[in-house]
């Protein structure tokens, strides 16, 4: 397959994510909401390496890792950043019993999260 259409199926289905990650956020589904916005970044990052160094993606979900694995050279903030989106990956996918993920996803702060998701998501389109 041609690697410009690799690279555009990555940033369509981020894109993608990103959608849902709002339509979530109206919903109140706020803990799925931030586990979209991470996938979000997620397959944009994927679409940065295989611009950048081959086809196939690593399939992992650590985001730091993946911008490692493209070589990208991230700002402390933002590799912070990326840090944080990856839990709620994790926090998502494995929640505890308790489910205290779930009850720190108030309104306000999926709200903040999301911003921050968004950010990166426009600072990342813009190394593309």
């Amino acid at each position: 397959m041609d690697r410009e259409k690799i690279v555009e199926y990555w940033t369509s289905e981020a894109h993608e994510a990103l959608e849902v990650a709002e339509h979530l956020f109206i919903k109140k589904d706020y803990s799925y909401a931030l586990f979209f916005g991470h996938l979000a970044i997620e397959k944009l990052l994927k679409a940065i390496y295989v611009k950048k160094i081959d086809e196939n993606v690593p399939r992992i979900h650590n985001l730091p890792r993946i911008a490692k694995a493209a070589n990208l050279i991230i700002p402390d903030e933002k590799l912070n950043d990326l840090v944080r989106i990856t839990g709620f990956n994790l926090e998502a996918r494995y929640p505890d019993y308790q489910k205290r993920f779930r009850k720190k996803c108030t309104k306000q702060f999926t709200h903040k999260e999301l911003d921050k998701i968004d950010k990166v998501f426009k600072w990342l389109k813009s190394i593309k």
